[in-house]
């Protein structure tokens, strides 16, 4: 492979903290080179808009992926599975991270207190390739759905930002968002939360994998999970305002748990969020 490719599109909340996933990045790059990776790597100064094709580059030497597109959509046939990130944050425990269930603060003043309260509102929703916005919540109301239908209405917005926004608006009502996305809201736009209230958690799921092309060859993908290690530890003020604890092996299999909550909602009648 004559030039490599690197980026990181997920969890870049804010500028500050897309500055700091990719100075993070660029030290993961730095330690990597130094014992005996590339040199010279491209890194976009804007994440590209098609995100599976970007993932399944042959030229791919890092980036992060959801569990969904992962698993799902057949990213993992194309890809190394390098490390999953571990965060200080609500929700999350070791490599494992949980979706907060949310709701406009009118639809809590009217009773929408718990998940099973919220039948026929409107939902907002990221993408439905997502596993923290979508399956994560179709699996948790899966169990509440009648005749394979519980919202009045799902709206596809492209970002838990957006989703935010649209309860806050009141054009929905009830969300699922990444714990750790609400945790970096709550740090830095908290003004963001001030009409949302959350209502309870999904259940947990393998967080969002940090991959590598199957390209790379396999001595060379261990010493690149060394540098992801190098580089969490390089900067403790970065670590923490990232809340990244550090990374842990979690083994491709366990990614199946994202299958499986798919295969639970589709056995209870409920195979669409809707």
């Amino acid at each position: 492979m004559s030039r490599w490719i690197a980026a990181l599109p997920m969890y870049n909340v804010t500028p500050q903290h897309d500055a700091l996933w990719r100075a993070l990045l660029r030290d993961t790059l730095a330690a990597f080179s130094q014992s005996g990776g590339p040199r010279e790597v491209d890194l976009p100064a804007a994440i590209p808009d098609d995100l599976l094709t970007l993932w399944r580059r042959p030229d791919l030497l890092l980036s992060q992926t959801c569990g969904f597109p992962y698993r799902m959509l057949g990213v993992a046939d194309s890809v190394n599975l390098l490390a999953t990130p571990a965060f200080d944050a609500e929700g999350c425990e070791g490599g494992f991270y949980r979706s907060t269930i949310v709701v406009s603060a009118r639809a809590w003043d009217t009773g929408a207190v718990s998940l099973a309260a919220c039948r026929g509102l409107r939902a907002a929703c990221n993408g439905q390739d997502s596993h923290s916005g979508m399956n994560a919540l179709r699996h948790a109301v899966a169990p509440l759905a009648r005749d394979g239908r519980f919202f009045s209405s799902v709206a596809w917005v492209g970002s838990h930002l957006n989703a935010l926004r649209a309860l806050s608006a009141g054009e929905a009502e009830v969300a699922a968002i990444d714990c750790v996305t609400l945790a970096y809201v709550r740090d830095a736009l908290p003004e963001r939360l001030r009409d949302i209230r959350s209502i309870g958690m999904s259940a947990a799921a393998p967080g969002l994998p940090f991959i590598a092309s199957r390209n790379l060859p396999d001595q060379q993908a261990a010493l690149l999970r060394d540098a992801l290690d190098t580089a969490c530890a390089a900067d403790s003020q970065r670590a923490r305002t990232l809340r990244l604890r550090g990374f842990v092996r979690l083994a491709a299999a366990d990614y199946a748990r994202i299958e499986r909550y798919a295969d639970e909602a589709r056995a209870l009648g409920y195979p669409e969020l809707r």
